[in-house]
């Protein structure tokens, strides 16, 4: 098991003593950062959705466009 040693002035802060890395031991802060995240990518997934919809709609609206100019010249 890993020791920790309290940062100095910060006492979310510890340091492995194996690997010397700065750890945060707030897991109310961690577990607010991961939901950031989380949320970050579902809003991004809903509005790249949104751009795939629309894209679509573009070329099925091209469709009927270009269906009714050739009923028009036919005429």
């Amino acid at each position: 098991m890993t020791d920790y040693l309290k940062v100095k002035d910060h006492q979310d802060l510890a340091r492995d003593t194996v690997s010397g890395a700065i750890v945060n031991t707030n897991m109310a802060a961690y577990e607010a950062a991961v939901t950031r995240s989380r949320n970050a990518k579902a809003s991004k997934d809903e509005l790249r959705s949104a751009v795939r919809d629309i894209n679509n709609l573009k070329c099925e609206m091209h469709e009927i466009k270009n269906l009714l100019l050739q009923l028009v010249d036919k005429k």
